[in-house]
C-alpha cells in the first residue's frame, strides 16, 4: 500500500492564506490532500496543518482566512533578518553553529511579549492537543542551533509547537517549549521536504522556495526523495506572488493571497492528481 505525505512549507500570514486557498480550490477539483497519512508543517505550513488535522474542513478554513484577520500583528522581514537567514545556512563553522548564532542574537532581540504571540498562535490552531493523523514540526533550539522535530510523543503541545516553527528571529520572540527557546523551523528549511522520506507520493505547498544552498530548495529536497516517490511541488505563480506582495507578514494581504491561491488550483490540479490519486 502506498503511503502519501502532505508538506507544507513556510510563508508568513500570507502563507498561510494562499496554502489554505490553494487547497480549498484542490478539494473543489475532487483532490482532497487532508487525506495523507503524513503532514510536515513548517512555520506557516505548521498553521495550516494543525488546523487541517484538527477536523476543520478547508472550505472553513478558507471562508475563516477571507473574512478574520484578527490576532495578527503587522511586521515586516527586512535586510537583518533575511542576512541572518543566509549566514545561518552559510557559517563556514557549521549549519549548526550558524543557526545558533542567528538563535542567540533572537534571544537578545526586542519584540513582543512571548505571551502575545502565542495567544496570536492560539487563536489560529484552536486546539491545544495533537491530532491522531501524523504530524511533524521542526523547529531549531535558539541557543544551540540543534533541530528539533515536535510529534505527538515530543512531550510538546500541539500550540507551542506551532508556535515555535512560527518563531521568525529577529521579528518573533523565540518561544519557550518545557525549558528550551525556539526560533522558526524554516531557519533550517523553508519546507523540511526531507522528512517526508519513507512516503511513496509526497505533494508540496511551498510559498517560498528560495534558499541560500541549492540542495534546501523545496524542490531540490523532493527530487532527493528518490527516483521511485512520485512528487509535486506547487509555489505560487505570478499572479499569487502579485496578490501576496513584498511582505509575507502583511495581513492585510491575506484575503487576496487566499483568493490567489483557489484560483491558482485551477492550474495545477491534474499535476497533483496525478500524484494523489
Amino acid at each position: 500500500m502506498q503511503r502519501r505525505a502532505l508538506v507544507l512549507g513556510g510563508g508568513g500570514v500570507t502563507g498561510v492564506a494562499w496554502e489554505i486557498g490553494l487547497l480549498h480550490g484542490l478539494a473543489e477539483r475532487g483532490v482532497d490532500l487532508t487525506t495523507a497519512d503524513l503532514f510536515v508543517g513548517t512555520s506557516a505550513g505548521s498553521v495550516v496543518a494543525a488546523q487541517l488535522t484538527g477536523g476543520a474542513s478547508v472550505a472553513e478554513l478558507y471562508e475563516r482566512e477571507l473574512a478574520d484577520t484578527g490576532g495578527d500583528r503587522s511586521a515586516t522581514i527586512g535586510t537583518r533578518v533575511l542576512l541572518g537567514f543566509v549566514m545561518a545556512a552559510l557559517w563556514p563553522g557549521g549549519r549548526a553553529r550558524g543557526r545558533a548564532r542567528l538563535g542567540r542574537a533572537a534571544l537578545k532581540a526586542r519584540t513582543v511579549p512571548e505571551s502575545e504571540r502565542r495567544t496570536a498562535i492560539a487563536s489560529r490552531v484552536r486546539r491545544d492537543d495533537w491530532p491522531a493523523a501524523r504530524l511533524l514540526i521542526p523547529a531549531v533550539e535558539a541557543r544551540t542551533g540543534e533541530v528539533v522535530v515536535f510529534d505527538s510523543d515530543s512531550g510538546a503541545s500541539l500550540v507551542d509547537a506551532v508556535a515555535a516553527s512560527c518563531a521568525v528571529p529577529l521579528v518573533w520572540p523565540p518561544m519557550t517549549v518545557g525549558d528550551r527557546r525556539y526560533i522558526d523551523g524554516g531557519v533550517r528549511s523553508v519546507a523540511n521536504v526531507d522528512l517526508a522520506a519513507g512516503y511513496d507520493r509526497v505533494v508540496v505547498i511551498a510559498p517560498l522556495v528560495a534558499a541560500a544552498r541549492r540542495a534546501d530548495r523545496p524542490g531540490a529536497q523532493a527530487a532527493a526523495l528518490g527516483a521511485g516517490v512520485r512528487t509535486a511541488v506547487v509555489s505560487p505563480n505570478r499572479a499569487a506572488l502579485t496578490a501576496i506582495g513584498r511582505n509575507p507578514l502583511d495581513p492585510a494581504r491575506r484575503a487576496p493571497a487566499g483568493e490567489a491561491g483557489r484560483a491558482q488550483a485551477a492550474e495545477v490540479a491534474e499535476r497533483v492528481r496525478a500524484v494523489w490519486a
